[in-house]
């Protein structure tokens, strides 16, 4: 019964986004970017549909779950990006608008007036894109298997899934992505607010009373420990620098230029940035939800404490219920994860096989080979899923570490026009070998987020072969 609810949700989802784009002619510029045109309302949904994924439905109260008040950097690092695109994300839309950009490799390559700079973006972004498009899939797995109570090989069910998901962004493009998001936002709210409210006032009587029985359980549960605790990886200064490592590459993935460009003014884009937070509320019922989990299901350990409060709806409520969470659930991994289909294989498309090898340049071809391209990176997600797990946010983790490295190319673009290529792809790979050096371990000296440190080599590499330099770009 659980499965066959999350197939009507899925389907009935698909089929009235393609509905909804049925009549629209497909070009580069309506396929990536919605031919600019998305208002405040679409584009909200969108940017939610997009940010708000399985890690936030799943990943987010198995933190919860297993470590604690770590957890809470997850609900402050949206609300920081938020802060910063408000400034940052106006003018690279006008910029974009201004110029015909399609892509973030696009942004590189008109400001800093390098190809090879904007294909090595392009390059970095497609390859990074694959383990949080991993991410979804893992919890698509998660979801299909309580889903099924473990009777069912959840294996074949998530390629199944995935791959009619990325059917549909072949056929459908962004306007059909944001199209779903509608139903997949308004879906994902009820079953959160469920999760944070209906879960707990079933075992404790309200979401205070939960908490208050985890505290006694678990009396440091809801607080950092103190810098040089022994045995403490989650201090205070681990969770300052995860914010802001976080938060400052919040907007540069492959996924999130599109939808920027998507909208129908920097004005737009403003508002939006004022609003979303509101989306970050949500992560407070996920948050209860995993905290009650920890009080009903004791025991989880590692990846497993991503299963905590879906375990409690299959162990504690019916199978309709369950049904209509975890399609909930499984729309929050497969919608995300089609933006970011699209985004990779629209960076390869234009930037790769047009700016480096002079492929599909024409608007019929480059559509096409974007299609394509959509289903050779799903290929290549899936394979990797099949081949390497790990729990939700180490994936989003690994993600960020990466993506991030980004963000001094792009905010150096606007303010400092004295920038060049060279200091910023300098910068760019140190910080890349360094971010990457160092997963192994995500902790530095001092207790700070690893990948913070490399951001930092990286800013410090750039001004340095900046300020050696007198190359200058125009004025923004």
């Amino acid at each position: 019964m659980a499965l066959v609810i999350i197939a009507v949700i899925v389907v009935g989802t698909i089929a009235f986004a393609l509905t909804s784009v049925r009549r629209l002619k497909m070009d580069p510029h309506e396929f990536i970017v919605g031919s600019r045109s998305f208002g405040a309302l679409l584009l909200w949904i969108l940017l939610a549909g997009e940010i708000y994924t399985s890690f936030t439905f799943l990943g987010a109260a198995g933190w919860a779950y297993g470590k604690g008040a770590a957890a809470f950097y997850i609900l402050a690092y949206g609300t920081v990006a938020y802060c910063i695109g408000f400034f940052l994300l106006p003018p690279i839309w006008r910029i974009g608008k201004e110029r015909g950009l399609l892509t973030l490799p696009d942004f590189f390559i008109d400001r800093y007036g390098s190809k090879t700079l904007g294909i090595a973006v392009a390059v970095l972004q497609f390859f990074l894109v694959i383990p949080y498009v991993t991410l979804q899939l893992t919890g698509l797995q998660i979801l299909l298997t309580i889903a099924g109570y473990g009777r069912y090989d959840a294996t074949i069910a998530v390629s199944i899934a995935f791959i009619l998901m990325a059917l549909f962004v072949f056929t459908a493009g962004l306007r059909g992505t944001a199209w779903a998001s509608v139903v997949k936002d308004t879906l994902v709210l009820g079953a959160v607010l469920f999760a944070g409210i209906a879960i707990p006032a079933r075992f404790f009587g309200s979401p205070a009373a939960m908490v208050g029985h985890v505290l006694q359980l678990h009396p440091h549960w809801m607080t950092l420990p103190p810098p040089g605790a022994t045995n403490a990886a989650y201090t205070v200064p681990w969770f300052v620098t995860t914010i802001l490592l976080s938060g400052v590459g919040f907007f540069m993935g492959p996924a999130n230029a599109p939808a920027i460009y998507s909208a129908r003014s920097g004005e737009t884009l403003r508002r939006n940035m004022i609003f979303m937070p509101l989306y970050q509320l949500v992560l407070l019922f996920v948050f209860f939800a995993g905290f009650t989990a920890l009080a009903v299901v004791p025991g989880l350990k590692g990846p497993a404490a991503d299963q905590s409060f879906m375990l409690v709806m299959q162990r504690y409520y019916s199978a309709p219920a369950l049904g209509l969470v975890a399609g909930a659930g499984c729309l929050a991994a497969l919608l995300p994860a089609s933006t970011l289909l699209l985004g990779a294989a629209s960076v390869f498309s234009k930037n790769v096989l047009g700016d480096a090898l002079n492929v599909a340049t024409g608007d019929r071809e480059r559509t096409w080979a974007t299609r394509l391209l959509v289903l050779i990176v799903a290929f290549l997600a899936l394979v990797l899923w099949i081949f390497f797990k790990t729990s939700l946010v180490d994936l989003l983790l690994f993600y960020y570490v990466g993506i991030t490295q980004l963000a001094p190319g792009v905010i150096f673009a606007l303010v400092w026009p004295r920038v060049g290529p060279w200091a910023v792809g300098a910068g760019l790979l140190a910080g890349e070998c360094v971010g990457f050096y160092s997963l192994h371990n995500t902790i530095a000296p001092g207790g700070i987020n690893a990948g913070f440190f490399a951001l930092v080599v990286n800013v410090a590499i750039c001004a340095l072969v900046t300020i050696a330099t007198k190359k200058k770009l125009a004025v923004v």
